[in-house]
């Protein structure tokens, strides 16, 4: 038995560390190609892709481990099952239940550290990835002198450059607009035919060498209050430089106790406390708007005869609710009701949507609390999946044990994704929407579990069309015999 598991576990460790880095790699693109002009062009340095990279990584864990898992595990079988060691195996007197024996442990083992990870690293993860993405698309482009673009990228300043070379350090056809210190107009213009353009030590400025220009100032007189007139001077130059101020360029992080409080931060400590405080503070909510309302259904206001508009008497549905009132007295009652009716609207109607704002809240944190552990327990299911499928298909390698794991996987994820929205919009049963693609497929892996034991070959097409042929064979009409 050692050796068979051993065998097992060769044959299983291998393809799952194939397919859990391919997964990876194709997600990992996926989220390059989503966000690719979001980073490309700014300026940022390599670290800081590498670091933005490695954290999404990260975060495609819950969805690359099942996929995985899935994947290898048809693969070692359906190989297994290729090569007849299934045969041997089985002639050897050994189940297939008792040569899962091994895998079932080792694929236990990657469910509790699964487990751990999404509680422990997850949140972590989650917090610098998207806290590092939210700075890297704020960020400003890279690209600060496009060709023949007004650009406003330096404040106080409007710059177009006709043309540039390819390596985009010479410029054609320079004209800077500055405007005065107030902002309001742009008082100096530089024209220039050709200069060079490079940053200083650390990036600190951008520095404009231009060449063959002119520059015109327009100026107040010194004597403005005797004198309105601008004086205008032009100055030409052989050379001369400019430099840009390039602080507001770079990567600005955003503190990351911002972000600390999205439900994809947590942990499941952290989860469990504000799941029991914002219940709480719910139910007190709805004591309290009972309780507001409660008066104006118990009590109708009517002035009484006697007394002043502000005393009320208690609703008696049995009796006219105006009997012994003057026609004014009708009317000023019918308006007082139409404003207490306003008044208890507008209440309830403004806690109904701190009610609804609170519940979608709560049911969000309740879906990432509950996918901690649907996490490892899809790997499970799945590999309950992938091993009889695997023995049954008998085909290794990434042709056919690829197709069918993507199949069950997209079945499993829609469900879950369905699932997960209709739990935050209160659709369905917190519970039975967060557990639903478990419960579809633990019994298709239970089904094929007792296939493969009882050697059943499920996708023989032969077994099916005879089948067919029997069923159809019932139904055509039977030939009559004629005597004579």
């Amino acid at each position: 038995m050692k050796k068979i598991h051993l065998l097992l576990l060769k044959s299983f460790i291998r393809p799952f560390l194939v397919t859990l880095f391919i997964v990876m790699f194709v997600l990992l693109m996926l989220f390059l190609f989503k966000y690719i002009d979001d980073l490309i062009g700014k300026g940022f340095a390599w670290y800081t892709i590498l670091e933005l990279m490695m954290y999404n990584s990260a975060t495609n864990v819950q969805m690359a481990l099942p996929l995985s898992i899935l994947l290898s595990t048809i693969m070692t079988y359906g190989a297994l099952g290729e090569n007849y060691e299934l045969v041997a195996i089985k002639a050897a007197g050994i189940s297939l239940r008792r040569a899962m024996y091994p895998m079932i442990a080792v694929v236990t083992i990657l469910s509790i550290a699964a487990f751990f990870f999404s509680d422990y690293m997850l949140p972590v993860a989650n917090l610098k990835y998207y806290s590092l993405l939210y700075d890297a698309r704020k960020q400003k482009s890279a690209d600060l002198l496009p060709e023949g673009v007004f650009s406003t990228s330096f404040p106080g300043y409007t710059i177009r450059v006709k043309r540039k070379d390819p390596d985009g350090q010479r410029l054609y056809d320079i004209m800077i607009y500055q405007k005065s210190p107030n902002g309001d107009n742009n008082n100096t213009v530089i024209l220039a035919r050709e200069g060079t353009m490079f940053r200083t030590m650390g990036d600190k400025y951008l520095v404009l060498r231009l060449k063959d220009g002119v520059r015109y100032e327009e100026t107040a007189s010194e004597n403005a209050t005797y004198n309105t007139r601008q004086r205008l001077l032009r100055q030409r130059f052989k050379e001369t430089e400019t430099k840009f101020d390039l602080s507001g360029f770079k990567l600005a992080r955003t503190n990351e106790s911002e972000f600390k409080t999205a439900s994809q931060m947590m942990n499941i400590r952290q989860l469990r406390h504000y799941l029991d405080s914002s219940q709480h503070s719910v139910d007190s909510n709805v004591m309290v708007n009972y309780k507001l309302v409660t008066p104006y259904i118990k009590y109708y206001s009517i002035p009484t005869q006697s007394k002043a508009i502000k005393n009320y008497k208690e609703f008696d549905p049995k009796k006219d609710a105006f009997q012994g009132l003057t026609l004014s007295e009708q009317q000023m009652s019918l308006s007082s009701a139409a404003s207490e009716v306003r008044s208890i609207k507008d209440v309830i109607r403004n806690r109904s949507d701190r009610y609804k704002g609170d519940s979608e809240n709560i049911r969000r944190y309740f879906v990432e609390y509950q996918k901690k552990y649907n996490l490892s327990v899809a790997c499970l299911v799945l590999f309950l999946i992938g091993a009889p499928l695997g023995s049954i298909i008998r085909k290794g390698g990434l042709g056919l044990p690829v197709v069918v794991s993507v199949v069950f996987f997209l079945i499993y994820y829609i469900i879950t994704t369905i699932g997960e929205k209709s739990v935050k919009g209160g659709d369905i049963n917190k519970y039975l929407g967060m557990w639903i693609s478990i419960i579809t497929l633990l019994p298709i892996g239970l089904f094929l579990s007792y296939k493969a034991a009882t050697d059943s070959a499920l996708f023989d097409m032969e077994i099916y069309k005879r089948f067919i042929n029997r069923v159809t064979a019932k139904f055509k009409p039977k030939a009559t015999r004629h005597t004579h």
